[in-house]
């Protein structure tokens, strides 16, 4: 049996990765942050692990990492899913808003993805998926700490997969456009119009729609794909 470890799995993209992952015949691990009614609910219903850790802190990634192992017998799939996002005008943020934000969307991947990727060479085989935005591809306004974190998760991502490659092990980002989560709540009924009416698709995506490109980049069908990003934004980046 495949296995995978998801982070920020409780809610919305990954609750839903989760779900998929797990009805797919893989042994499922996440991790949460605060929604702990979520998380065990969401395990509890889907027979899979969760694990509270906060991507940010280096001794809750190795504590998470070990507990999964220990669970799952081995980690063939991690999916650097946690993350926060913020809006706010550039010179509105502050260096306690910037270290926040890179330390939780970009230094949580750096951190899970060192401690998984050795037992991975040991077995010549991996998977790491990082899910990135497409406000990393093209830039936001008002949230350039968000951009910034988000575009330096996809120049690890073509990194890592061409130092990565050679022990079988593929990288690959996942660049989701709008989709229908907590996190985007805070958009305004008109300002969600116009996002809509901009994508080609006309519709804002949902989290299955990002869950199922994971589940593609993590099956044997994408095993020559590699430091490649995925944009799951309804054509809204082209």
């Amino acid at each position: 049996m495949k296995t995978v470890l998801i982070t920020g799995g409780s809610r919305g993209i990954g609750r839903a990765m989760v779900e998929l992952f797990s009805k797919n015949g893989y042994a499922v691990a996440f991790t949460y942050k605060n929604s702990e009614n979520e998380a065990k609910s969401l395990a509890e219903s889907t027979g899979t692990l969760a694990i509270r850790a906060d991507s940010a802190k280096e001794e809750d990634v190795l504590r998470a990492v070990d507990t999964a192992v220990k669970s799952l017998g081995k980690i063939d799939c991690l999916i650097n899913n946690a993350g926060i996002s913020a809006f706010s005008l550039f010179t509105d943020i502050s260096l306690e808003d910037w270290n926040e934000m890179l330390s939780t969307n970009l230094t949580g991947v750096f951190l899970y993805s060192k401690a998984v990727i050795p037992g991975m060479v040991s077995r010549k085989y991996g998977r790491i998926i990082n899910v990135t935005s497409m406000w990393g591809l093209v830039g936001s306004s008002c949230e350039v700490h968000y951009s910034t974190a988000k575009a330096g998760l996809i120049g690890m991502t073509k990194a890592l997969a061409k130092e990565l490659g050679p022990s079988g092990i593929t990288v690959n980002a996942i660049a989701p456009g709008v989709i229908n989560t907590d996190m985007n709540k805070a958009i305004s009924s008109e300002d969600m119009a116009a996002l809509i009416d901009e994508t080609p698709l006309m519709r804002i995506g949902e989290p299955s729609d990002v869950a199922s490109a994971a589940l593609f980049l993590a099956s044997d069908e994408a095993s020559f794909i590699t430091g490649d990003v995925l944009n799951v934004s309804g054509g809204y980046v082209i």
